[in-house]
């Protein structure tokens, strides 16, 4: 008994060897066909600029065609499912975001995929800060005076959402939360039709990432109160965590390259390191820098924890606040 045991054992170890090597020498080959770099949105928005961005210089470094696909629904959800359930092989990665990797997940009775589980983390791109921003007609010049502004007419503001599932949404219940307000949530499908009607009075305020919304800040259209961190962009404009109760909160709406689980670690490593590459490149930098994005550029390690330190931050939020999206 015990001889056949042994023998078991090291079969299965030759065979655990061999699939080993098998695999290092299918990443030595890598890639050997084109790979499709999945941006789970429309084209035009932030997501997919970075899609863009990244997508031929890599192809270049491979030597293999890196064909980006829009694939929007579900604000996002559908995209990044897809990839979860690809194969995991290389040739189907994501740019994956914030929203759907630390938000939405934890606000949904039935997830489609577990961000922490059922990806493999290649590189965190960058992440920039979000505004908070008043309709300029609002005689409110800070975020003091917009708490102060909500008690004295109790459920009279309106706080517009640029989507369920993101930063901007949980940042609003955390507001609520800290401050006991009482405004109303507008939820839009998009940033675009939410900004058109923030602009126009339609809505009072609003949470919105800086490189869509900056260039209203600096024409007048839109009032800037408070950053979720302090940048460069807007020097004047303080953080969040600068106003009594809320120290310590910071956040960002960040951008990051992911696999399917599963996919062999030389892969992973392959695209992290060409990838990382291409994001320090000056250009690069410089077109980080006008979409209000500071590059991060981790190891597919420290991506990993990032994520999980972020699903559980932003659940925390969410099940204090009872916020759900369906």
């Amino acid at each position: 008994m015990n001889r056949l045991l042994s023998l078991a054992g090291a079969l299965a170890l030759s065979a655990l060897a061999s699939v080993s090597a098998a695999s290092s020498v299918w990443a030595a080959d890598y890639p050997s066909q084109p790979i499709k770099l999945i941006a789970p949105y429309p084209p035009g928005g932030q997501t997919d600029i970075v899609a863009r961005l990244v997508a031929q210089p890599l192809a270049e470094a491979l030597g293999s065609p890196v064909v980006v696909e829009n694939k929007p629904g579900a604000n996002g959800l559908l995209g990044h499912d897809l990839v979860a359930k690809a194969k995991p092989d290389g040739y189907t990665i994501l740019v994956g975001n914030s929203a759907m990797l630390a938000v939405a997940p934890n606000l949904l009775e039935k997830r489609p995929f577990d961000p922490t589980k059922d990806f493999a983390p290649i590189v965190t791109v960058a992440g920039g800060p979000l505004i908070l921003e008043v309709n300029p007609k609002l005689p409110v010049h800070s975020l003091a005076d917009l708490i102060a502004l909500d008690k004295q007419k109790p459920g009279t503001l309106n706080l517009g959402l640029g989507g369920l599932g993101t930063i901007h949404h949980l940042l609003g219940e955390q507001l609520k939360l800290t401050f006991k307000t009482s405004w109303t949530d507008v939820p839009y499908k998009g940033a675009g039709p939410m900004l058109v009607d923030l602009i126009g009075g339609q809505v009072d305020f609003a949470f919105d990432n800086i490189s869509s919304s900056i260039g209203h800040v600096r024409s007048g259209q839109l009032r800037a109160i408070a950053v979720s961190q302090k940048t460069d962009l807007l020097p004047g404009v303080p953080a969040l965590s600068e106003t009594p109760g809320l120290e310590g909160l910071e956040a960002s709406a960040w951008h990051g390259i992911l696999a399917p689980a599963g996919t062999p670690p030389e892969i992973v490593h392959k695209l992290n390191s060409e990838i990382v590459k291409i994001l320090k490149r000056p250009e690069t930098l410089e077109k980080l820098k006008t979409l209000g994005l500071d590059l991060i550029a981790n190891s597919p390690e420290e991506f990993s924890r990032f994520i999980v330190s972020e699903n559980a931050r932003w659940k925390k939020v969410a099940d204090v606040s009872g916020a759900k999206m369906e």
